[in-house]
């Protein structure tokens, strides 16, 4: 069996010892030491590394076996290995990250099946090679998945397809949401970080660059300066606070170049500062347009959640079951018309902002009529036309956003300058009516959206 050494920089990593072919001994042998530096091989009496998966700036991932599991489980043994001349700052920097790498997957790991567990984390201590203070070795043990990272696809396969494309958002959007409402912004989504298990499974992967968010405004955390180049949005380049969208700014990356087989630094326009991806291929208006607003580069542009993307992608004129086919394609003109800005379903807090406005107001306009018609059920039928006319409007977009606070409070000052109109009822009252009847509609609407939902699901 070939057993690797995990000791950085030696000479003769591999080793072969043949005793280990035989199942008894590989449970049984106290402790094997590399031929080349004497590194112990069988990190904590248990894990065995067999194979190394890859190697960066501050890590190196093994494949390894558990000798401590009945059916000699592969697991993934990653190492903190930083290469490179690095300062006592940075060197302390990637510690803690690696550190924090370990109480993440501790943390998230066991509650989502589509990210690997953590089955450890272990320091070694060893002598040093050369006359100094001894050596620290960190280690963290995770869940081995077995299949093909994205990037590796797309050497193998090629380009991928629309429906391929809207596979991944679907598959990858929900972990997104999961870990971004835990305060957890991934910072490395990339090709190479989405792996496929065999069963089709896709598992984000690579949390090392992960941070979680304290001391930092809502939604918000500082950036960690690790990234990758050309995935990261301006806002994480500069060292400045990132944000959910700061993933979803990489997730649209990571899937144009899937989607044109070209390295992001040829898709990008460092002249104009924009992207130029869309007279590579030929994609649904639709997708073209969702991907476009996940790449501008202002992130309170962006889609502000994995959930709006979702909602945008599949709306309910869209069954969530049904994936959109890419249109015939077409030649495209040399220069690509300026991409039509998207109008994405309403997220959640516009809801809400819509439904309390049309509590309040119709509440106040209920009032006002009954002052002056008199007649109750005239004044409800008055009440439901205009309130129907301002609920349409708001799904126009023709009222939103400040208008949602600006009407109502004229309204409330006509009320409140033109006596007559309050109905014998004082200012006090008046408001406190509004505000039941904005309540009443916001439980309306949750409820109302919840059972969406539920059926949606069901059906």
């Amino acid at each position: 069996m070939e057993v690797y050494c995990t000791r950085p920089h030696c000479s003769r990593p591999k080793n072969h010892f043949a005793d280990l072919d035989e199942i008894t001994t590989l449970k049984t042998t106290q402790q094997k030491y590399c031929t080349s530096c004497g590194m112990p091989l069988i990190l904590r009496d248990r894990y065995l590394p067999i194979k190394l998966l890859g190697q960066g700036g501050f890590g190196a991932a093994f494949l390894a076996i558990d000798r401590d599991t009945p059916k000699m489980r592969q697991c993934v043994v990653k190492q903190f290995q930083p290469v490179g001349n690095l300062t006592e700052e940075t060197l302390k920097k990637a510690r803690v990250l690696f550190t924090q790498e370990a109480e993440t997957l501790e943390e998230i790991g066991n509650e989502h099946k589509q990210i690997p567990n953590l089955f450890a984390f272990f320091t070694i201590t060893l002598p040093s090679l050369q006359p100094s203070q001894p050596n620290q070795f960190f280690y963290l043990v995770q869940e081995y998945i077995d299949g093909q990272n994205l990037e590796e696809e797309l050497i193998q396969n090629g380009n991928f397809s629309e429906v391929q494309a809207l596979e991944i958002l679907r598959e990858i959007l929900p972990v997104l949401t999961f870990i971004h409402d835990r305060g957890i912004i991934h910072r490395d989504i990339k090709p190479s970080n989405i792996m496929r298990r065999r069963d089709g499974k896709l598992f984000l992967l690579d949390f090392g660059a992960v941070k979680q968010v304290t001391n930092a405004p809502a939604g918000a955390a500082a950036s960690t300066g690790i990234y990758s180049m050309g995935f990261a949005p301006p806002e994480q380049m500069s060292g400045s606070q990132v944000f959910p969208s700061t993933d979803l700014y990489a997730f649209a990356v990571t899937l144009i170049t899937l989607m044109t087989g070209q390295e992001a630094n040829q898709l990008f326009d460092a002249y104009t500062n924009q992207w130029k991806w869309r007279s590579q291929i030929t994609v649904s208006p639709r997708l073209a347009d969702i991907l476009d607003k996940m790449l501008l580069a202002a992130a309170s542009q962006r889609f502000q959640s994995a959930e709006e993307v979702l909602e945008a992608l599949f709306a309910p004129s869209v069954p969530p079951t049904v994936l959109p086919q890419p249109l015939p394609q077409q030649p495209l003109p040399q220069t690509s018309p300026k991409p039509i800005p998207v109008q994405p379903a309403f997220a959640t807090w516009e809801l809400l902002a819509g439904a309390a406005f049309s509590g309040f107001e119709g509440a106040l306009i209920a009032i006002a009529l009954l002052s002056l018609v008199k007649n109750p059920i005239i004044t409800l039928a008055i009440a439901f036309v205009v309130l129907g006319s301002l609920i349409f409007s708001q799904t126009k977009r023709w009222i939103e956003k400040f208008d949602l606070l600006i009407i109502p409070t004229i309204s409330l000052a006509i009320i409140f300058f033109v006596p007559y109109l309050q109905g014998g009822l004082a200012i006090q009252q008046i408001v406190i009516l509004a505000v039941a009847a904005a309540l009443v509609t916001i439980a309306i609407s949750t409820l109302f959206k919840l059972i969406y939902k539920l059926l949606s699901s069901i059906l």
